[in-house]
């Protein structure tokens, strides 16, 4: 299919996830539960709702990448991806008996706008460049701070991305949105004349997360991310926030290859095992986004993209390029397990675990009240 590139428009790219049930506990998504979504979403395409979609899964998750004209944080398109989770877990999950059918659905009710309310949402409207590409990441197993380093590296740091010293459409940097999710307030942060500010929080991985990226120069908007922290709106542990990223590349931003680079080092994360532990994020294609090992070792996925009038272009259709089915994503997958059999032989002694700010929403909890009255003062 060939798409008339025509004149420049503004155009919503939305990606919005939940697990809404699984296979063999927190495993992989049921090509069932894919069918009704797609057959949701094909609905909403002929009826205008949206432009174009796709849907995958990465591990337990199921994700609904969606283009469309209305906007951030529109009520018909949360309500749509909300409806697709509920008919899902309906038709699929429940009778099916999946593991955790529903989970991330924390309401009954729809209030208008899924924030808050278990799935995990990145969106940016944005207006076409002559030429749109798109990288689109989903993790599984981890949190939203899992993305703080690679964003690091890929737009403020000049060893990982060429572009910062050589681009004069980059020398003047990017500036960073970094989102306090405990005190639920935002500060911008330019690099680099703020960089070692931007460390100092975001570091932090569990509290500061950075929810998008523009360059400094023209505000144009480069990278958003979800921040949806599952246990902070349950108040207990109900699985992990499995974040989703969507980053523009080229043409002024970093070159899709940079972008990529950081995956290859397959850096510490917490998640893993009934996202208590820390854990590699191991970069894959789609046919091996399932985490088995300790429900793990954490796993992310690629996909690229052209963005053509709202349309997705892959390599068929909207079927994306599988960035990370790549032999050169190998030996980070050889390093991933290698780390993952050192850090498991601590079993459930820190740094393994995580520290007890994060255990907090588990069960342990229930432990330390059942040992409470035995505790003697010195």
């Amino acid at each position: 299919m060939v798409l008339n590139l025509g004149i420049a428009h503004r155009i919503t790219i939305s990606i919005i996830k939940a697990d809404v049930g699984s296979v063999a506990g927190h495993h992989i998504v049921h090509p069932e539960q894919i069918a009704v979504a797609r057959s949701c979403l094909d609905k909403a395409r002929k009826d205008g709702t949206i432009v174009d979609f796709h849907v995958f899964s990465c591990g337990d998750d199921l994700e609904l990448l969606m283009t469309h004209r209305h906007g951030e944080n529109s009520r018909k398109i949360h309500e749509l991806a909300w409806g697709t989770f509920k008919e899902v877990t309906d038709k699929v999950s429940k009778p099916m008996k999946l593991y955790a059918a529903g989970q991330d659905l924390l309401s009954d009710t729809f209030s208008g706008n899924v924030k808050g309310m278990g799935p995990g949402v990145a969106e940016m409207e944005i207006e076409e460049r002559s030429s749109e590409p798109l990288v689109v990441f989903a993790a599984d197993k981890t949190e939203p701070g899992a993305f703080n380093l690679p964003l690091f590296k890929i737009f403020a740091d000049p060893s990982n991305t060429a572009g910062l010293v050589i681009d004069p459409a980059m020398h003047g940097g990017f500036t960073f949105r970094v989102m306090d999710v405990i005190e639920s307030k935002v500060v911008d942060i330019a690099c680099p004349a703020e960089m070692y500010d931007l460390i100092a929080l975001i570091g932090t991985t569990g509290r500061y997360i950075i929810e998008n990226v523009h360059r400094t120069s023209d505000k144009v908007l480069a990278s958003v991310s979800s921040t949806t922290r599952l246990n902070l709106i349950a108040g207990r542990y109900v699985g992990k926030d499995d974040p989703v990223m969507m980053v523009r590349t080229q043409h002024g931003l970093p070159a899709t290859g940079e972008v990529l680079v950081p995956f290859g080092f397959p850096h510490l994360v917490a998640g893993f095992m009934r996202g208590s532990h820390y854990g590699p994020l191991m970069p894959v294609g789609l046919r091996d986004a399932k985490c088995t090992l300790f429900d793990g070792p954490p796993r992310i996925v690629a996909l690229g993209y052209n963005i053509c009038n709202g349309h997705l272009v892959g390599i068929r259709g909207s079927e994306p390029a599988d960035l990370f089915d790549d032999p050169a994503f190998d030996r980070a997958r050889t390093v991933a397990n290698d780390i993952t059999d050192y850090i498991r032989r601590h079993g459930e002694f820190m740094p393994a675990r995580l520290g007890p700010e994060e255990m907090e929403y588990t069960t342990l909890p229930q432990v330390l009240e059942k040992l409470k009255p035995r505790f003697q003062k010195i």
